[in-house]
C-alpha cells in the first residue's frame, strides 16, 4: 500500500499553513526543553485562549457546561487540558496522551568536585541515551534550586547568546587508539559523563585564607553571587543538562527540523494545537501531558499516577457527575490515542527496517497499531475495530497518514 508524498499533493494554501504551524512549533520547542518549562509554556499558552484553572473552579464550587475550557497541573510537571463537549460526559471522551520529558543528564544531589584544577559536576543520565553522543557538545543547564525556606530559584545557563556553555570532554584523536577499539556502548560509562564546569581558581584577597580547592571555591562564589545558592542547595535542586541552542530548520530546502526534545514535544504540541483550534466539539476532548515516560511512566508525575483519574473525576463533578460509577462509565466509553514518536525509515540504516511496514518522511503522520519488543512484549495492541474507526476519521478529514512498526521484529522495539 503506497502512501503519497505530502509535498507533492499539498496546495500552496496548505503549505503556507504548514509553515505557520512549523514556526509556532519551533518557538514551543525553544521554550520547553524540560518538563517544568513545557508545563509553564502550555499553561501560559492556553490561558490566553480562555482556559481556566480547574483548581480555582473547584475552590469556588463553579459548574462546567458545554463549551467550557479548563486545565489542571500537577507538581509543575504534568498538565491536562479539557474542552467540555455537547454530549454528556458519560458518553465518553476523546483523549490524546503524550509525554513532555526527554532523555537528558541530571545533576546529582552532591555533584560539585575539583580534580587537578578542573571543576566538575557529577551526572546521572535519564532515559535511553547513546552516551557517546553527549561528549564535546555545547550543553546547557536548566532547572530549579529550592532553598530550605521554600524560595525557588530558576536556573538557565547556556541558552542566551552571551551565556557560557558547559561540556563533557573527550580524548583527542592522537591519544584514543585504545579507546577506539571498544564497542560504542563501552566508550563512556555513566560515571564518565561529568560536566566540565570551570577551571579558574579563586584568587585570595587581603587576609583571606588560600583555598585548597580554589577552582571549586570560585564556582561556589559565583553560584552564591548569581543565584544566592550554597553547595548544600544542590540537595534540593532539579538541574537538567540538555543540548544548548535553538531549534533549526534542516536541509537546504528547509524541509526538516533539527532540535532537542522532539520526542515527544512533536506530539504534545500537535495535540495542544488541535484542541485549541478545533471547532464546536460533540464529545468532551482531553489532552494529557505527563512526565517520566522516558523511565517507564512511573512516579507521582508519570502516567502511572492517579493524576488523570483524579482530574477527570473533578471535571465530571463540576458537570454534575459525582459518583465513582459515573467516572468508570466515562472512562469505559472513551477513546484514546497514545501519542509518541515512531521510527522513520533511514536509508543509511535500512537493515533494521522492514520497508513495507516502515514510516517515511513526508508521507504524513504515523499510526502504530502496536509497539513492544520482539514478541510484542510490553505492547498495547489496538483492536481492529478501533483502527478502522481511526482510518475513517483520517480519511473523512483528508489527513495524510501511514502505518508502521518500530523496525524489524528482532531489531529492537519500544
Amino acid at each position: 500500500m503506497e502512501r503519497k508524498n505530502c509535498w507533492k499533493q499539498y496546495s500552496d494554501k496548505r503549505l503556507n499553513k504548514m509553515e505557520e504551524y512549523t514556526k509556532e512549533y519551533m518557538h514551543f520547542l525553544n521554550h520547553s526543553k524540560t518538563e517544568r518549562e513545557c508545563a509553564d509554556t502550555v499553561v501560559n499558552l492556553v490561558e490566553k485562549e480562555g482556559f481556566t484553572d480547574l483548581a480555582a473552579l473547584v475552590r469556588d464550587k463553579k459548574k462546567l457546561k458545554a463549551g467550557d475550557k479548563v486545565y489542571a497541573t500537577w507538581m509543575n510537571k504534568a498538565v491536562i487540558l479539557c474542552r467540555i463537549g455537547e454530549k454528556p460526559m458519560e458518553e465518553g471522551m476523546n483523549i490524546v496522551a503524550s509525554h513532555i520529558d526527554s532523555p537528558r543528564l541530571d545533576i546529582k544531589p552532591n555533584p560539585l568536585y575539583e580534580n587537578t584544577g578542573v571543576a566538575y559536576l557529577d551526572t546521572h543520565y535519564y532515559g535511553g541515551i547513546k552516551k557517546y553522543q553527549w561528549v564535546t557538545l555545547p550543553l546547557a543547564i536548566h532547572g530549579v534550586v529550592v532553598k530550605k525556606d521554600g524560595i525557588t530559584e530558576e536556573i538557565c545557563i547556556g541558552e542566551d547568546k552571551d551565556d557560557p556553555v558547559v561540556f563533557i570532554s573527550d580524548l583527542l584523536p592522537h591519544l584514543s587508539q585504545e579507546q577506539q577499539e571498544k564497542k560504542a556502548s563501552e566508550l563512556f560509562g555513566g560515571e564518565a559523563l561529568d560536566i566540565v564546569f570551570g577551571n579558574r581558581p579563586m584568587v585570595k584577597k587581603g587576609d583571606e585564607k588560600e583555598e585548597k580547592e580554589a577552582v571549586k571555591a570560585q564556582i561556589l562564589r559565583l553560584l552564591e553571587e548569581m543565584y544566592d545558592m550554597k553547595e548544600e542547595d544542590f540537595l534540593s535542586a532539579e538541574l537538567e543538562v540538555v543540548p544548548a541552542g535553538k531549534a533549526r530548520e534542516a536541509g537546504l530546502d528547509r524541509s526538516m527540523i533539527m532540535a532537542y526534545g522532539q520526542d515527544d514535544k512533536v506530539c504534545a504540541y500537535a495535540a495542544i494545537h488541535a484542541l485549541l483550534h478545533a471547532k464546536k466539539l460533540a464529545r468532551t476532548s482531553v489532552v494529557m501531558l505527563t512526565d517520566k515516560e522516558e523511565i517507564g511512566s512511573v512516579g507521582a508525575t508519570g502516567m502511572g499516577s492517579l493524576f488523570f483519574e483524579n482530574t477527570i473525576a473533578e471535571i465530571a463533578a463540576r458537570t454534575g457527575l459525582e459518583s465513582p460509577l459515573a467516572l468508570r462509565r466515562i472512562l469505559a466509553a472513551s477513546r484514546m490515542l497514545s501519542s509518541d514518536v515512531s521510527a522513520g525509515f533511514d536509508p543509511a540504516y535500512a537493515s533494521v527496517f522492514e520497508t513495507k511496514n516502515a514510516a517515511y518522511l513526508g508521507k504524513g503522520l504515523v499510526f502504530n497499531k502496536y509497539t513492544g519488543a520482539r514478541g510484542k512484549s510490553g505492547s498495547n495492541d489496538a483492536r481492529a475495530e478501533y483502527v478502522a474507526y481511526v482510518r475513517r476519521v483520517m480519511d473523512d478529514a483528508e489527513v495524510s497518514f501511514q502505518t508502521a512498526e518500530l523496525g524489524k521484529v528482532d531489531a529492537g522495539g519500544g
